[in-house]
């Protein structure tokens, strides 16, 4: 699985209407078939901030999302939104999907 998270900085005039500006990119994701998940959310210490945490299946799901049209038109547009470059952790890790956080005590388990 690859697991990609990115750090959005937004402008101000455009935080408001961020996830709505990115929606159409964000359902096309989705619906890809390698696309495991595609979720933002945003800072609880910066209003002007949002991460996105994506996954997908394996190295051909990730190069078909990067080839696809929808990442190309959305890599052309959407930088006029942000206030700087945004920025990305990317890793290939062995498994398939969320695996239970074995830290922290469950009461009944």
């Amino acid at each position: 699985m690859i697991a990609i998270t990115v750090k959005w900085d937004v402008k101000p005039e455009f935080t408001g209407q961020f996830l709505e500006l990115v929606d159409d990119f964000t359902q096309a994701c989705r619906a890809e078939p390698g696309c495991l998940w595609f979720e933002w959310s945003r800072s609880v210490d910066d209003p002007n901030q949002f991460i996105l945490l994506e996954a997908y299946r394996d190295k051909a799901a990730g190069k078909e999302h990067v080839e696809s049209e929808h990442f190309r038109t959305a890599m052309a547009t959407q930088g006029q939104y942000a206030s700087r470059r945004p920025r990305v952790v990317s890793v290939e890790v062995d498994q398939d999907g969320w695996a239970p956080l074995g830290e922290i005590d469950m009461p009944g388990e």
